[in-house]
């Protein structure tokens, strides 16, 4: 049996400049989904597969992510009083433990594998799941611990994939797949953002379980595509060094929250799963579309 994953990197310094003005003001991560900041999403999906320990990899600017999971003691006290115990459990579900959480600077923005790396102290010896909070997954169960129960029948690495169209293989890393196995297949290879002649269509969309030896492959890595340090090519290491990585094709839907289109589209998606929104939102939704088609 493979060792347990109870320690998760949460990749939190970027600016989100493709959401100024907001931005300018809030980290990116405390933008809402309906009711719920993106980072409540990971960590909820983060808790479900059994995360005990949250590394934050930050940046100047993200004070209001680090007081986001602050216990608010006087507020709970005004809803305690107040009778409004429903709106008391959600909010002590946004509540960390004393030391669950750390925090670590990223002080030079060189990419995601640097980003990882910066934790690498924290991690030690042990294999560690990364969560990028730009990717919301609309799935049951979450992505995260389909990806852990995966993780157990193979060990190695596993990073979450999904099948995506020749034309866009170049936003994403992709996998050279050497086994099928169905919902799981075994890689050959990964290539970063290939602008030509994608070995596959399988995309590594932004869930990753870990070995410790990709922070070794990280400590010598230079920049790769972009100027960055890529995780992709830590992860393709572990290839060429003999040890193994899958891919899962999870189950569930991906919106890239870190894009304006997508993140309008998840919060539809989100809307509509709720049982209190969803007949009100979907009227909503039909009138839109009953008055677009009317206009054309």
């Amino acid at each position: 049996m493979s060792r347990k994953v109870t320690k998760a990197i949460f990749p939190v310094a970027g600016l989100g400049t493709r959401f100024l003005p907001a931005t300018k003001s809030i980290p990116k991560e405390i933008m809402t989904l309906v009711d719920r900041p993106l980072i409540q999403y990971a960590i909820d999906e983060a808790r479900a597969a059994g995360i005990e320990e949250f590394i934050f990899v930050t940046s100047r600017g993200k004070g209001a992510l680090e007081d986001y999971f602050d216990h608010a003691h006087e507020l709970e006290s005004n809803l305690k009083k107040a009778g409004k115990n429903d709106l008391l459990e959600i909010l002590r579900g946004t509540n960390m433990d004393s030391g669950a959480i750390a925090y670590i600077r990223q002080h030079k923005a060189l990419g995601l594998g640097h980003a990882v790396w910066c934790a690498r102290r924290l991690v030690g010896d042990e294999p560690f799941a990364v969560i990028l909070t730009d990717d919301v997954i609309l799935g049951e169960p979450p992505c995260l611990q389909q990806m852990i129960e995966a993780y157990q029948e193979t060990g190695g690495s596993m990073v979450a994939t999904m099948e995506v169209s020749p034309e866009r293989t170049k936003s994403y890393g992709v996998l050279d797949v050497a086994e099928d196995m169905g919902a799981i297949v075994r890689a050959r290879g990964m290539v970063e953002k290939p602008k030509e002649n994608p070995p596959s269509n399988l995309a590594v969309i932004g869930r990753y379980i870990l070995a410790p030896t990709v922070m070794t492959n990280l400590n010598k890595l230079k920049q790769g595509s972009g100027g960055e340090i890529q995780l992709t090519d830590a992860i393709a290491d572990e290839i060429e060094e003999g040890r193994d990585v899958f891919g899962l094709r999870f189950r569930g839907q991906r919106f890239d929250c870190g894009s304006k289109a997508g993140f309008l589209q998840a919060t539809v998606a989100f809307g509509l799963a709720r049982d209190e929104l969803k007949d009100e939102f979907a009227d909503y939704l039909a009138d839109v579309l009953s008055m677009r088609r009317a206009a054309e």
